[in-house]
């Protein structure tokens, strides 16, 4: 399983799940996209992983999640630490 990160289905190149994927992908990291229910209330793989209903998220490969505000999520994987939120 790949690392993946769970995001809204808006492809505006703006907002929060925007953020966080361009993080990702300045910083070459290897990802599956997974859009998501719009619904809060739907987005039951979230809630269970996060406890939260909040996206974005990234699931790990050995089914772990981290989830925090987009601009520390970015700052995170721009610094290198996001491996460190692993597991």
């Amino acid at each position: 399983m790949a690392t993946k990160l769970h995001r809204c289905r808006n492809r505006a190149r703006f907002g929060p799940c925007w953020r966080v994927q361009k993080a990702l992908d300045d910083q070459h990291i290897l990802y599956e996209v997974v859009f998501g229910p719009w619904r809060p209330k739907n987005r039951t793989a979230v809630i269970d992983g996060t406890g939260q209903p909040l996206y974005p998220a990234v699931q790990f490969e050995d089914g772990s999640w981290y989830r925090e505000e987009s601009k520390e999520m970015a700052r995170t994987i721009r610094e290198g630490r996001l491996v460190s939120r692993a597991g």
